[in-house]
Order: C-alpha cells, then structure tokens, then sequence
C-alpha cells in the first residue's frame, strides 16, 4: 500500500507543479519569459513556441526582446503574440521584436491577485480530489479484506497528513506570487 500513497503523492506533487507553471505565465510587472510559453506560432506546419523559433531575452527589466532564428518568423510570431491574450502590442524593426510591459495600475494588479488566488485555490481542489480518491481506494481495499481496520485507519492518517503538506504548499506559491505582483 506504501507504493500506492506514493502514487497519490506523486499525483499531488503535479497539482502544485501545474500551480507553479500556471504562475509562471503570470507577468507581475516585469519582463518574464515565461509569458511567451503558451504562445504558439506556426513553423513550416507545425505549431511550436516561440523559445523553439527564437532567443528570447530581457535587456531591461521591462522588456523583452525576441530574437527569431529565421526572419521570415518574424511576422508569424508578431501575429501570434497580437491574438493572444498578453495585451501588449509587439514593436518590430526587421530583425527583432520588441515587448514593452506597461507599468500595471493598483487595480490590475489586485485583479492578478485575486485570478492567483482562484488558480491557487483550484489546486487545493485538486489536491482534496486525489485525497477523496486515495481514501475511496483505501476502504475498498478493507472491504475486500486486504487490509484490516487498523491499517485502514494509519493509512488514512498518511494521506490526511500528505494533503496537509501540499495545501501548505499551495498556500505558500499563492503567497508568493501575490507579493510579487502587489509590490511595487
């Protein structure tokens, strides 16, 4: 059974692991590479990121520069930034692409501290739903009389305690992140 908790702690660990790369496409102010992950622009039929067509990177805390490696990209990586949903507007001069993060107002950034909240809070949803499923499988196993009572009871204890470190965990990456982005 100690194989199977750890399965359950496996599948927890990627709940908080989402977490972390949902907030790594979070821009707090500054320049972030990371907000280019979910861009996706077309290279010879295949859709690929943008970090596989070009180098992206931040001359200044506020921009970003990308670098593609063929020039014909350039106008495909414009175009895919445009229609995403970053709301910068890219500037380029033929060679290289420019983003310019605007300084965010007091409201927008209590908006991304509440969007991080919500995001973390749908991680600790997650995290309940593998500890419901972890206890579901536990109780069949004592019903089929794999397991006596005792263990059933250790075992639920385990994963009590397995979805307390990873809510704690959650609480700390929405912690973070929203300091990040109401500082100033």
């Amino acid at each position: 059974m100690e194989e199977k908790l750890r399965v359950f702690e496996e599948k927890m660990e990627k709940a908080v692991s989402v977490l972390r790369a949902e907030y790594a496409s979070i821009r707090a102010g500054r320049a972030n590479p990371h907000v280019l992950d979910q861009i996706t622009v077309d290279y010879y039929g295949v859709p690929s990121g943008i970090q596989q067509v070009a180098n992206v990177s931040v001359p200044e805390p506020r921009m970003l520069l990308i670098q593609p490696w063929e020039k014909s990209l350039i106008k495909n990586i414009e175009k895919a930034i445009q229609v995403s949903d970053l709301g910068i507007n890219p500037s380029n001069d033929g060679s290289v692409i420019r983003l310019v993060f605007p300084e965010m107002t007091e409201e927008r950034r209590k908006e991304l501290a509440k969007d991080v909240k919500k995001k973390g809070d749908g991680a600790k949803v997650a995290i309940r739903n593998i500890r419901r499923d972890a206890n579901d499988s536990i109780k069949k196993q004592n019903k089929s009389g794999e397991i006596s009572e005792d263990e059933q009871k250790q075992l639920e204890e385990k994963v009590q305690k397995l979805t307390d470190k990873f809510i704690e965990k959650v609480d700390k990456e929405i912690e973070i992140k929203s300091k990040e982005i109401l500082t100033v």
